[in-house]
C-alpha cells in the first residue's frame, strides 16, 4: 500500500509539472486538461494492472497517460484552430 501511494503521488507530481509547463499561455489549451486527465487515468490503470509492483505500475501508467493525453489535446487544439502562444 505504501508503494502504491508513493507511485500515485509521483504520478500526480508529474502531471502537475506538465500542467505547470503549459500554464503561461495566453489562450486556454485543451492539451493542459487532457494531460492531467491522462496522467490520473494512466496511474489508476497502471496500479490496477500491475499486481506485484503497484507503485511502479502507477508511475509508468501516469507517465504514459500524461504523454497520450498531451498528444491528444495538442491534436484537438490544432484541429480546432487554437493557437497557443507562450508568454515570455
Amino acid at each position: 500500500m505504501k508503494k502504491f501511494l508513493m507511485g500515485s503521488m509521483i504520478a500526480l507530481a508529474l502531471s502537475a509539472t506538465a500542467m505547470e509547463a503549459t500554464a503561461q499561455t495566453t489562450t486556454k489549451s485543451r492539451a493542459r486538461k487532457t494531460t492531467a486527465i491522462g496522467a490520473v487515468a494512466g496511474a489508476a490503470t497502471g496500479a490496477v494492472v500491475s499486481k506485484n509492483h503497484r507503485g511502479k505500475g502507477a508511475l509508468i501508467g501516469g507517465a504514459v497517460g500524461a504523454a497520450g493525453g498531451y498528444a491528444w489535446g495538442k491534436h484537438r487544439d490544432k484541429k480546432r484552430g487554437r493557437k497557443v502562444v507562450v508568454k515570455h
